[in-house]
């Protein structure tokens, strides 16, 4: 069982469902609009290395007091001042491993947003797997009124939404409602504020079905073919359900349809257990 107290600080609460398949982190800055300092980025780091060491399925991330993250501690940037690059280039390098964890972590991740996502929260958001947001939600990157430009927002932003749209965004710091991020292609759902709980925890219901070791290797094959051409992608797909076909949560996901039942997944196997070798490409 995950230890939830220890992966919990001060400016960020953990729990796990009562299944132990399910973490959920609330990052708890209330006063400060729940912005990213050292405490929330490394309590989420630490929630995504734990989930990958566990057979957790999904991590969803929210924010307390009906908000979700208004960005980056602007007071913690500020400090970096008149210290030279390399003190910024330390303060960022958190966001960077931020995104990149919420990405590779082999759990499925969700951004449960109410309120205002913006700047950092709004990439935050985008590096998430799934993006459920109440009807009364707000995004935009208004990084640009403090003569910043949302650099490390960007990436995982122009990944999720329509290229010109997210231009439009990145440089305006223009603030637009759900219905207009949905429209856009951000979020995954829109849901009604006063239903956002309920809705909330049917949508990870959901994604909590497969096995765990399949959302892991489904997760890792999508985010992986998107960045290679359609024949390179094709052949890489190919190896990759080969992969899972052969492992025991295939064989019992066979075996519980033959026979009309419910299926006993297995988890995650060992890494040394896993054959990652996907074969000649010219096969």
């Amino acid at each position: 069982m995950v230890d939830t107290a220890a992966l919990s600080n001060e400016d960020l609460a953990v729990e796990t469902s009562g299944d132990g398949l399910v973490l959920r982190a609330t990052i708890d800055r209330v006063d400060q609009r729940n912005a990213l300092n050292t405490n929330v980025i490394q309590g989420l780091l630490d929630v995504f290395e734990v989930a990958d060491e566990t057979d957790i399925r999904v991590v969803v991330v929210r924010g307390a007091g009906s908000t979700f993250c208004a960005g980056g501690d602007i007071e913690s940037m500020a400090s970096a001042i008149g210290r030279g690059s390399q003190a910024y280039r330390e303060g960022f390098a958190g966001m960077e491993k931020l995104v990149k964890s919420a990405v590779d972590t082999g759990a499925l991740t969700v951004a449960a947003v109410e309120g205002y996502c913006l700047a950092g929260g709004m990439g935050l958001a985008a590096a998430c797997d799934v993006i459920v947001a109440s009807d009364e939600a707000t995004f935009g990157t208004p990084e640009i009124e403090i003569g910043i430009f949302p650099a490390q927002a960007l990436v995982p932003i122009m990944r999720t939404v329509n290229e010109k749209q997210a231009l439009k965004l990145l440089f305006t710091g223009e603030q637009i409602d759900a219905d207009h991020a949905h429209e856009i292609g951000f979020t995954t759902d829109v849901v009604p504020a006063d239903e956002f709980d309920e809705q909330l925890d049917g949508i990870v219901d959901d994604l909590v079905t497969p096995s765990s070791f399949m959302i892991e290797l489904g997760k890792e094959s999508f985010y992986n073919q998107r960045e290679m051409n359609f024949s390179e992608a094709l052949n890489y797909m190919r190896e990759m359900v080969t992969m899972l076909a052969m492992s025991d949560d295939a064989e019992e996901g066979f075996n519980a349809y033959l026979t009309d039942s419910e299926p006993d997944w297995k988890g995650r196997p060992e890494t040394d257990e896993i054959d990652t070798d996907t074969g000649d490409s010219d096969d």
